[in-house]
């Protein structure tokens, strides 16, 4: 992929200057592959796929709504079916559960039935009044009362009032009790109809009030990534008071049992108690042992991180300050959750035309299904892969604009003279420059996410099989391989932080990232742990907020009988808003923190190699400087410039 003949250079950074295309054979390549996946869907359509999955087909393979040509070796196929645009079921509660789909012979009608027909006269007389056979072709409406083979060529009776639906031109039951079984497969959780009709009531009569719940959590997930950098200090005294006293509690209770049981093997009469009183003591003894050590290392750890931990601190501050000078930052979720959205409709589109593209074949129960073979099962892992691909290109691109906003931000020395919309200017330089470095970090993604996926639905079809063994080894792989996946991507988000400074390659900017986050091991490492559990505590914060407005609403309104529910539902919500705006927020202390290290380590502060930091880092830089005058070298050092490559 063009990383191994990489060289190191020596090179200063120069940040936001000489922008030049990256990654262009990468580019070439992406571009060639979505029109692939273009080219796909326009085989879809044009071999009438999109047309047949729209109208719908009946059980001998002719499309409702058009003239067909006869299919070899098919009764009942080459109908004109002009008149007739919609699917009806003979029997729609005929469902197969494994296959999840409607076991029944399917006909082409001119109308629904609006109302239940009882009998075979009352199908006979919809059929003479509204024009539309409910039995088969070969059966005049004439014979639906007398002849035998009415059982199996007419629908079962009663024949249930159905709606064709929107777009899809199926007659469905208004009435889906009989989609019960269905569900219960499905969501074993509701096994009795009466508390899903109870809970469905619940949260329609309280839709209103999960609303604005839901309305709420987005506020307040806006409003904490202000407030975050006011309230991170009390979240590390917090976390660093939790961890210490717990781990000295567990210590000591360990200490305190292990005295007791060796108390009582002393005092126990010779014999099995005693030993078993004795082998007790001694493991708990060892337990004692390692958490001791364990707590030591531990206290030790926190007193010389404690430096870094107010790196994060102060990181956080200018977090905060950055949403303040670039509010767009706070859309950015929506703008990548609405392209998902919008592609992954468009490739289920896709996938449900091909899934109608095949050849015309005669099932096990004598219907007419379109199997794919051949060109058309390349296609699907085509499309599969591009699914994957094409996913993470749009997270990427998220993870690149916000890079590039905070980038200009950093190294915009006079903040005046930011433009007008740093966001914008992101996004534009990533379309003009850096598509083609976005489309390679994404795919060294989907290289290991399509095995990890593969492993783990092969583990998930070897569930209750007698090879544990195999079992295993497969989910050591599949953690191996995620761990790999969740590396890979901090990495590639540096990447794109140093391709947005540099405007470098991707493999440079993975070599220059990687050699500054190893420099920087600490640091990052009292980041991502304090920095992570500052970020939980805000999504506990939005959630348990959230969930006590909603007890407070639900719970003293009469009407709502069933509150549970919707308050689960609110609080899933709530977690999932606050996780995407304080992901965002995880991003930019990410960046921040490698300007911030490239801005130490190449600028020193004297004239011509002034710090691009604010006045807030710059101010904790001078202080940490002056603490290494006093004598405090060890501790002091972790603002100290950094020059070839050393660490501060």
């Amino acid at each position: 992929m063009g990383c191994a003949g990489s060289t190191q250079t020596k090179r200063d950074w120069k940040p936001l200057e000489n922008r030049s295309c990256t990654d262009i054979p990468w580019l070439i390549l992406f571009t060639l592959f979505c029109i692939g996946m273009l080219l796909i869907a326009g085989f879809s359509v044009a071999t009438g796929a999109a047309f047949r999955l729209l109208s719908g087909y009946d059980s001998y393979g002719n499309t409702c709504g058009q003239t067909n040509e006869k299919i070899p070796g098919i009764e009942l196929s080459g109908q004109n079916h002009t008149g007739k645009r919609y699917v009806f079921f003979l029997d729609p509660c005929n469902i197969d559960l494994t296959q999840r789909r409607i076991k029944s012979l399917a006909l082409c009608v001119s109308s629904c039935p609006q109302t239940t027909l009882q009998t075979y006269y009352d199908i006979r007389n919809f059929a003479i009044t509204n024009n539309s056979l409910l039995c088969t072709y070969d059966l005049n409406p004439s014979q639906y009362t007398s002849s035998r083979e009415s059982t199996t060529k007419c629908p079962k009776l009663p024949v249930p009032a159905s709606k064709s639906l929107p777009v899809f031109h199926r007659c469905m039951p208004v009435n889906i009790s009989c989609y019960a079984k269905f569900a219960e497969a499905a969501v074993n959780f509701f096994t009795d109809s009466s508390v899903l009709h109870t809970v469905a009531a619940g949260v329609m009569a309280s839709k209103g009030v999960i609303i604005g719940l839901c309305v709420m959590s987005l506020v307040l997930s806006m409003i904490l990534m202000v407030v975050i950098r006011y309230i991170s200090t009390i979240l590390v005294w917090i976390l660093g008071a939790v961890v210490a006293i717990g781990s000295l509690v567990a210590t000591g209770v360990l200490w305190w049992v292990y005295v007791d049981h060796q108390k009582t093997a002393e005092s126990s009469q010779p014999g099995i108690e005693q030993n078993l009183a004795r082998e007790n003591a001694t493991a708990l003894l060892i337990y004692a042992i390692v958490a001791t050590v364990f707590t030591v290392v531990l206290l030790l750890l926190m007193f010389f991180m404690r430096k870094r931990v107010a790196l994060t601190i102060a990181l956080f501050h200018e977090a905060g300050k950055v949403f303040i000078h670039i509010p767009l930052l706070v859309l950015q979720p929506f703008w990548t959750f609405l392209s998902l959205m919008f592609f992954w409709i468009c490739w289920l589109s896709v996938l449900l035309f091909l899934g109608t593209a095949g050849k015309p074949v005669k099932n096990q129960e004598g219907l007419v299904e379109y199997q794919m073979d051949g060109p058309l099962q390349y296609m699907v892992w085509y499309h599969a892969v591009g699914l994957i691909w094409v996913s993470e290109f749009l997270l990427a691109c998220q993870q690149m604009t916000v890079a590039g906003a905070v980038v200009t931000y950093y190294f915009t020395r006079d903040k005046s003279k930011l433009p007008l919309t740093p966001i914008v200017s992101s996004i534009l330089r990533l379309m003009r420059y850096h598509v083609g470095t976005v489309a390679k970090g994404a795919f060294i993604i989907t290289l290991v996410k399509i095995p990890r996926l593969i492993l783990t639905y092969i583990h998930n079809q070897l569930k209750g099989k007698e090879n544990a063994c195999a079992r295993c080894m497969i989910k050591a792989c599949v953690c191996c391989l995620w761990c790999l996946e969740k590396c890979l991507s901090y990495l590639n988000q540096n990447a794109y932080t140093a391709t947005a400074i540099n405007s470098t390659n991707f493999c440079t900017s993975a070599r220059d990232a990687f050699i500054i986050l190893v420099e920087n091991a600490l640091r990052v490492a009292a980041i991502n742990t304090v920095g992570d559990f500052i970020l939980f505590l805000g999504k506990v914060l939005v959630v348990s907020c959230t969930a006590f407005a909603g007890v407070l609403l639900l719970n003293y309104q009469r009407e709502y009988t069933v509150w549970v529910v919707p308050l689960i539902i609110v609080c899933l919500f709530a977690f999932l808003v606050a996780h995407c705006f304080l992901s965002v927020f995880e991003s930019v202390v990410d960046v921040l923190f490698l300007c911030f290290a490239i801005d130490t380590k190449y600028n020193d502060g004297s004239r011509g190699s002034e710090y691009y930091m604010d006045k807030s880092l710059l101010e904790f830089v001078e202080n940490s400087r002056k603490e290494m005058e006093k004598g405090t070298r060890g501790e002091g050092s972790e603002m100290r410039p950094m020059r070839g490559g050393t660490q501060a």
